[in-house]
């Protein structure tokens, strides 16, 4: 059978056949993907011929049968309109971009983190989505200053509503410390401190936020030093002196929960 355009014939390590496909656009070699047939792959460097010329293609047009996987879909229409290819399902705009994972589902980042998204791919697992960075799972969340363990509409909220909306505007952090909420207190606002054992434990209530951190790192220094071996992530002090802290950490009481918890 004769070469179909746009296809090229490979060996699998056990010597079984495949076709790969892929078409050039404005000087750039775009792979599409593996088929095992020869047509199914002369379908897809056709269907990709089609998006990269017809305008009125768009993302939402995209279906579960296509030849093409979803993620091809993305980049070459964003190939298309912005003159810019990515391999991950990038579609830029002016002043923010999308990254999809279906027709229908996609998060929506600044213009400012489009190169860390370009070169991270987004992958979900457990409804957690993370990317690969350093060898490490970063979740998604995190890089925004949410904590895993962040409760939303205690710990942070999205501005708009949107909870796919990731945009630096649209984030507010309402509690930046490990352990510690804001509640009220016969009228007035106070913050609990509270930390995980085999069970969540009150430490205290206190008046001001950074006491409630500290308390934070004195009942993990109190439970460590009583040999609960867990690794908690501990309070850092921006701005504070090193003097006041200790101050502030001596001053602070602490559950007699946390400190005789062993020998209850």
């Amino acid at each position: 059978m004769p070469q179909l355009p746009g296809v090229y014939t490979a060996k699998k390590k056990n010597g079984t056949l495949y076709y790969r496909s892929s078409v050039t656009y404005r000087a750039k070699h775009i792979s599409l993907g593996s088929y095992d047939t020869m047509e199914d792959a002369h379908e897809a460097y056709l269907l990709a011929c089609h998006i990269l010329q017809d305008h009125t293609i768009e993302i939402a047009h995209y279906c579960q049968d296509s030849v093409l996987l979803f993620e091809k879909w993305v980049c070459l229409i964003n190939f298309r309109d912005n003159q810019l290819y990515f391999a991950n399902p990038i579609y830029i705009r002016p002043a923010f971009f999308y990254y999809y994972f279906s027709p229908s589902h996609f998060f929506i980042f600044d213009r400012d983190d489009l190169f860390y998204y370009s070169n991270h791919k987004i992958s979900c697992r457990g409804g957690h989505y993370f990317v690969a960075d350093y060898g490490m799972q970063i979740n998604i969340m995190n890089r925004y200053g949410i904590k895993n363990y962040a409760i939303p509409g205690k710990d942070f909220r999205f501005i708009n509503g949107n909870p796919n909306d990731y945009r630096y505007e649209n984030i507010e952090i309402l509690n930046i410390y490990n352990g510690v909420s804001s509640i009220y207190r016969n009228g007035k606002l106070a913050y609990k401190t509270k930390i995980h054992i085999k069970g969540n434990y009150t430490v205290g209530i206190y008046q001001t936020k950074e006491e409630a951190a500290i308390a934070y790192n004195k009942a993990i220094d109190i439970l460590k030093k009583a040999g609960v071996n867990k690794a908690y992530a501990p309070n850092y002090m921006d701005g504070m002196s090193p003097v006041t802290y200790a101050d502030l950490y001596a001053a602070i009481k602490i559950s007699p929960k946390i400190e005789h918890y062993l020998s209850e």
